[in-house]
C-alpha cells in the first residue's frame, strides 16, 4: 500500500539556500521506495517584502545594504555560494541577477498551483532569477515564464495586475509567522515535522520516511 506524504515548503525565489534545498529535497526523494509518494505545495515567504521592485543597484549592493556588511565580505559569501550551487549542479550568476521584489512571482506561484504546474513553476522561477538574470518583479517578464509551463499569458497578465492571489500569498506569510519560521527554506512534513534549511537529501529522507511510517 502507497503512504502518501504531503511536504509543505516555505520559500523564496529570490533565496539561494532555497534552490540549493530543493535539489538536495529532490535527491532524498528520489531515494524512497515506490512505496511511497511524496506532494509538494510551495508557500510564500518574502526575505526583504520592502525591497523595490527596480532596485537600483547590484546583488552585492543589496546585501551589503541589508545585511550591513562590507562589500568584500558580501562578495566572499557569494563566491562561496556559488560553489555550494555548482556541487548541486547549479550555475548561479550573482553578476547578472537582478535584484527585486519577489511578491508578483509568489502570486504567480498561486495561480500556478490552482492550474496544477506549481512545481514547474518554481523551478522554472528560481532558474531565471539565479541562472538567467531575469528580471522577476515584472509581469511582462513573469508572463513570459508562465507561458514555458503551459499557462495561459492573457490569464497571467490579468489576474497579476488585479493582485487576485495577493491574499493567498499574505496567507503563506501569516501561517509561516505562527509556525514560528523566520527563515527558508523550511519545510513541514506531513504536518508533524519541520525541517530547517537545505538539509541533506539524507535528512530529508529521513523525514518523509519516519512520517510515512506513523501513518
Amino acid at each position: 500500500m502507497t503512504q502518501r506524504v504531503k511536504v509543505d515548503v516555505w520559500s523564496d525565489i529570490a533565496c539561494p539556500w532555497c534552490f540549493v534545498g530543493k535539489r538536495r529535497f529532490e535527491q532524498g526523494v528520489a531515494t524512497l521506495g515506490d512505496d511511497v509518494e511524496v506532494e509538494v505545495e510551495y508557500h510564500s515567504f518574502e526575505l526583504a517584502p520592502d525591497t523595490p521592485v527596480d532596485f537600483e543597484g547590484s546583488e552585492v549592493d543589496f546585501l551589503a545594504g541589508h545585511k550591513g556588511m562590507p562589500a568584500a565580505q558580501v562578495e566572499q559569501m557569494l563566491g562561496q555560494m556559488t560553489q555550494v550551487a555548482a556541487g548541486e549542479g547549479l550555475a548561479y550568476d550573482f553578476d547578472a541577477l537582478q535584484h527585486t521584489n519577489t511578491r508578483k512571482a509568489h502570486e504567480l506561484l498561486h495561480l500556478a498551483k490552482a492550474h496544477g504546474v506549481q512545481p514547474a513553476m518554481k523551478e522554472r522561477l528560481l532558474r531565471a532569477y539565479f541562472e538567467q538574470g531575469r528580471h522577476l518583479g515584472r509581469v511582462d517578464e513573469l508572463a513570459d515564464l508562465a507561458v514555458e509551463v503551459g499557462l495561459d499569458r492573457d490569464e497571467v497578465v490579468r489576474e497579476l495586475e488585479a493582485g487576485t492571489f495577493a491574499g493567498a500569498v499574505q496567507a503563506d506569510v501569516d501561517q509561516a509567522m505562527r509556525y514560528g519560521i523566520g527563515g527558508v527554506p523550511f519545510y513541514v512534513v506531513d504536518g508533524k515535522y519541520g525541517v530547517s534549511g537545505a538539509q541533506s537529501p539524507e535528512t530529508f529522507a529521513g523525514a518523509i520516511t519516519k512520517a510515512a511510517s506513523e501513518q
